[in-house]
């Protein structure tokens, strides 16, 4: 009997056991379907006219790129003409040996960087970042069943897109390199022919080209929402971390862990570059990885790249914001708004003021609001308009009346820190001083004049404040140098608060 006993219970034990794991094994299987399940519906919730705008995005960048490329190399030929010009009435052999056709070579040298771009490997194209890991998810998405047929007709197209955005990146680094390199060998053949002014103008030219360039490397980097979401989901997908490894360009670029070594590449890398583990691997197999080597190891790790930091530090502190490496320092103080779009240079703005009486309640409110369009860091011109809002006799008695309205126009200039130097010229019109008689001063009647003048002189102060929302808050005191010609006389002095966008 207890033998009996015995066997039943390891019966019941052993059933119980394996109806646990196969349990356990279900439940995995069906959270793993139940995942897959929601992120396919992610991704085929996912806007179709996002697909289908793709392309036209990344054309309409490349176009942009393309243009702005073209004007500041329309602006560095013209400058190299003057240049040639000037020395042609020194020495013209040497002005026709050192320009020869200057406008065929910038033909030529926009011709030969779009056939250039044409054969660059994986390894010389100019990587970004964001180009790679749309690329990489689109194909990933083409290949899969994870998305409609519908959808995955489109994908191509938006392949084309980038495909078409990267050829212009490497086409705009090349010229870039270009004209670098054609600025060290005019500064080096008229070093001491005078000329320095125009020599000037052209570097001038080839750096703003250089921070054209720097600032679309910039704009690639800032993702948009359906962009980082589309690759959020697929990120989660097991098979895509394997496919991104293996034909994404970063994964081309380095031997990433997993990844499948491309032909003619060297051991822990391609071409020789190596990734962090790879090189700690061969150290270790060198130096043993004991606790006091490795601790040694770590403790020169971390001084080597403290002083690299600190000589990166020295350095970008010459460089010019958004510069790089091979950037060259400015002979000029740069201009950084030239290199923007002329709706990026614009700021909205709005502000007002009242005109007070003895009572709490003002007498009227001047709404006020500008478009500015700044030409440099210092300056900034514009013009606006206003409305002036009646508010009534008293507290007890408010009624919200129309006054008027005028046109302005303005000019910022910054002094120092945060304040500027403010200047305007305003038309006022107050049609509610129609058929109106003033008495002056002498005691003789004056009619009221509906269209006035104002002329505006002061300081403006951009506040600090905690809050997002107010952090461009602008306080304004102006003196209004016209007010004695107005009728009736208005407040000299005058207090604005206003706002930029």
């Amino acid at each position: 009997m207890p033998e009996l006993r015995q066997t039943i219970y390891q019966t019941l034990r052993m059933n119980l056991i394996q109806k646990l794991l196969l349990f356990t094994v279900m439940f995995s299987c069906t959270s793993l379907y139940s995942q897959d399940s929601l992120l396919q519906q992610d991704l085929i919730s996912l806007p179709t006219k996002y697909f289908n705008k793709l392309q036209e995005k990344y054309e309409s960048l490349g176009e942009s790129l393309d243009k702005r490329a073209a004007k500041m190399l329309n602006k560095a030929r013209k400058s190299e003409e003057r240049l040639f010009k000037q020395l042609w009435k020194k020495d013209s052999a040497k002005a026709k040996e050192l320009f020869g056709d200057v406008r065929t070579r910038y033909a030529q040298l926009q011709s030969q960087a779009k056939e250039r771009a044409a054969k660059l490997t994986v390894f010389s194209k100019l990587y970004s970042g964001r180009i790679d890991s749309l690329t990489t998810s689109l194909k990933f998405l083409e290949g899969t069943d994870l998305v409609p047929a519908s959808i995955r007709e489109k994908l191509p197209k938006g392949m084309e897109g980038l495909s078409a955005l990267q050829g212009k990146l490497d086409q705009a680094e090349i010229i870039r390199k270009a004209l670098q390199d054609r600025r060290k060998e005019l500064a080096a053949a008229l070093a001491n022919s005078g000329l320095g002014k125009y020599l000037k103008d052209f570097n001038k030219q080839v750096y703003y080209y250089q921070q054209q360039v720097n600032e679309y490397k910039e704009i690639l980097k800032d993702p948009a929402k359906l962009e980082e979401r589309i690759f959020g989901l697929l990120s989660k997908i097991p098979a895509f971390k394997d496919f991104f490894v293996n034909n994404s360009q970063l994964g081309q670029l380095f031997s990433l862990p997993g990844a499948t070594a491309p032909p003619g590449s060297q051991s822990g890398g391609s071409l020789g570059l190596q990734t962090r583990a790879s090189v700690m691997q061969d150290l270790q197999t060198r130096f043993g990885s004991g606790p006091q080597v490795q601790q040694a190891m770590q403790q020169n790790l971390q001084s080597a790249q403290s002083q690299l930091n600190q000589l990166k530090d020295k350095v970008n502190q010459y460089l010019p914001q958004g510069g790089s490496s091979d950037s060259e320092l400015p002979d000029f103080k740069p201009n950084n708004q030239r290199t923007k779009g002329f709706w990026k240079r614009l700021e909205l703005g709005t502000n007002f003021q009242n005109q007070k009486r003895n009572s709490l309640l003002p007498v009227t409110s001047d709404l006020g609001f500008s478009l500015g369009y700044r030409l440099n860091e210092r300056s900034i011109i514009g013009i606006g308009a206003s409305y002036k809002l009646g508010w009534g006799e008293s507290i007890q008695k408010i009624r919200l009346s129309h006054q008027g309205a005028g046109l302005r126009s303005f000019i910022d200039w910054k002094i120092k820190g945060s304040f500027y130097l403010s200047g305007g010229y305003e038309l006022n019109y107050q049609p509610a001083l129609r058929n109106v008689t003033l008495t002056n001063p002498s005691g003789t009647g004056v009619e009221a004049r509906v269209r006035s003048e104002s002329g505006l002189l002061g300081i403006s102060k951009i506040v600090s404040l905690n809050s997002k929302l107010f952090r461009k808050t602008r306080v304004q005191v102006l003196w209004d140098f016209l007010s004695g010609k107005q009728m009736p006389r208005a407040q000299p002095l005058i207090f604005r608060i206003g706002y930029t966008f």
